[in-house]
């Protein structure tokens, strides 16, 4: 089992930058890939970034590339989501999700899931 823990969302104006986090405990996290997903209000649940256990590989939602960052440091049982250049579209709940072995960036193949944190863009 894994349990995760998603904080540093909040309101910020269009053209900044937030930090999520993503805290685990449970099983050896250096075993999972994680995921980054978001739900705006009326949408379905959309994929935003993923990274492999070791950290060496990661994967972006055209719509996020070259802004987000995804990162882990798995000594700290943590992954991270650098968002920069933040535009209002961006607005939704961010969730952290974990699996075992190989990332991806469907979210029917992740078994943990946080409970999310609200990142607010305003125009």
């Amino acid at each position: 089992q894994v349990q995760l823990v998603e904080s540093g969302g909040g309101l910020v104006q269009a053209g900044g930058s937030l930090r999520l986090s993503c805290v685990t405990s449970g099983r050896t996290f250096s075993w999972y890939s994680a995921g980054w997903f978001r739900q705006a209000p009326g949408k379905e649940r959309e994929f935003v970034a993923t990274i492999n256990p070791s950290g060496g590989m990661t994967d972006y939602a055209d719509s996020v590339k070259g802004r987000f960052t995804v990162s882990r440091d798995n000594a700290k049982n943590t992954v991270y989501l650098q968002m920069n250049s933040l535009k209002p579209e961006d607005t939704a709940v961010y969730y952290c999700a974990a699996k075992r072995g190989g990332h991806s960036p469907s979210d029917s193949a992740y078994d943990y899931w946080g409970q999310g944190t609200q990142v607010t863009v305003s125009s």
